[in-house]
């Protein structure tokens, strides 16, 4: 089979063999704008694709192929590539860890934590049992009579 596709040659410009996954047929024919793809030379305008003569606008991909879309100049745009991208992610991340390092304690967990550890440390101290059987002081509870609820 290989060596049939070998021999028909330039016939099968648009089959792509591969030894392991066999057979790949690709497409030779341009995108269309309903599936939503845009190639660089889609992106260019008519009067840039002609030819460069005069004063014609040279496209940014052109001039600048690794062009990150920041200015037209190249050197002024990696620099504000690399500007933006330092302001945004590195300083972003060290100031944004820092300040939710910092942020109070929420729910007063942290507080409720020491200040548990302080009472039984207290109750400890003064011999009385950490937890006691009534949660609230019975002589303090006020309980309605018989006909009144």
């Amino acid at each position: 089979m290989l060596a049939r596709l070998v021999r028909l040659g330039p016939t099968l410009s648009r089959f792509r063999i591969n030894p392991v996954l066999g057979v790949r047929f690709v497409s030779q024919t341009t995108p269309s704008g309903a599936a939503g793809s845009a190639t660089v030379s889609d992106l260019q305008p008519a009067h840039a694709k002609d030819s460069h003569h005069g004063h014609a606008e040279v496209s940014a991909y052109e001039k600048n192929p690794d062009y990150h879309g920041f200015s037209r100049d190249p050197v002024v745009d990696v620099w504000n590539m690399r500007l933006a991208f330092f302001f945004g992610i590195s300083v972003a991340i060290v100031v944004g860890s820092t300040f939710i390092h910092y942020l109070p304690d929420h729910g007063m967990r942290q507080w409720a934590r020491r200040e548990a550890e302080r009472l039984v440390k207290q109750r400890e101290a003064e011999g009385l049992a950490l937890i006691e059987e009534n949660y609230y002081d019975s002589s303090k509870i006020v309980l309605p009579g018989a006909g009144e609820e």
